[in-house]
């Protein structure tokens, strides 16, 4: 039986853009805090909000049953968890990680498995919702794991969470977290098309994209994106290069299940010629401003 009192301290490890609102979410709850960051600065605004700073992932994981990870990539996870001074040298059986990095879906399955002999639960509970959902703790949430360590963590991650949806056995939230992707990407690729349409017959985008969100064309996406392509705003809110990464995650896994998409493929191509052009680290947003160009040429 899972169960993390409210005084029991909680580890937080990847206090990037989403990963440090979430972690001043679980400050806001009430939950005593420890967190591990290489950098001072990226630790910094936590410690001065009362979170704990740890020496290293296993320090953390001696003072902690539950931990969440919030990292970059594959390889970044398993350096926390399996690498020198990580997370497995300190973990307690009966402890739980939450992984709530984008990766693979073999990734996390392969982790869960090494994990299990020493007694450790992993979650895969990959997050959508950008940086606005991380720091007002709006975020949707697709776990995969053991139904009962869902249940036990509702609240805990109900700090950063709205929705919390168990869509399966671990791997199950990678695998719908790249669905996420595939479907925004291909959203956004539309709607960008829409507003180049819309320019080139001399049509003021703004109405035009008035216009769409009252009618069956309204979506999140022409909503938040469609704006900051009409305004050419790329403040990275989630970075182009991440997207490429995303992309390419589902990508290799529709290709192990035997699935052939259409028109992720086309996405993920545009979004590497974007990286590939320098502008990389531009919020993933940007496809909009590439397809113009390329319209344009």
């Amino acid at each position: 039986m899972i169960e993390i009192r409210r005084e029991q301290p909680v580890g937080f490890i990847g206090l990037g853009v989403m990963g440090r609102g979430m972690a001043h979410c679980l400050l806001r709850q009430g939950r005593a805090l420890q967190v591990f960051a290489r950098r001072d600065d990226a630790a910094r605004q936590l410690v001065e909000a009362g979170a704990q700073r740890a020496d290293s992932p296993a320090a953390l994981a001696r003072a902690c049953r539950l931990v969440f990870l919030c990292l970059s990539d594959d390889a970044a996870v398993e350096q926390v968890l399996f690498g020198e001074a990580g997370l497995a040298q300190g973990l307690a059986p009966g402890s739980v990680v939450v992984d709530t990095s984008t990766i693979a879906a073999t990734s996390a399955r392969a982790f869960a498995q090494r994990l299990a002999p020493q007694g450790i639960t992993f979650l895969d509970a990959p997050i959508s919702g950008g940086q606005q959902g991380a720091e007002t703790g709006t975020l949707a949430c697709m776990v995969g794991g053991p139904g009962e360590a869902v249940a036990a963590l509702r609240e805990v991650m109900g700090a950063f969470c709205k929705s919390i949806t168990h869509v399966g056995e671990v791997g199950a939230g990678q695998t719908v977290k790249a669905c996420n992707q595939v479907a925004v990407a291909g959203a956004l690729l539309g709607v960008a098309d829409a507003i180049a349409l819309a320019r080139s017959q001399g049509v003021d985008p703004n109405v035009m994209r008035e216009v769409l969100l009252a009618s069956t064309a309204r979506s999140l996406v022409l909503e938040r994106h469609g704006q900051r392509v009409i305004e050419g705003d790329y403040v990275p809110g989630f970075r182009a290069r991440l997207m490429r990464k995303d992309l390419r995650i589902a990508l290799e896994t529709a290709q192990s299940g035997g699935a052939r998409l259409q028109g992720a493929p086309i996405a993920a191509q545009l979004v590497g010629e974007l990286c590939e052009s320098g502008r990389g680290e531009l919020d993933w947003a940007a496809l909009g401003l590439l397809v113009q160009e390329k319209g344009a040429s």
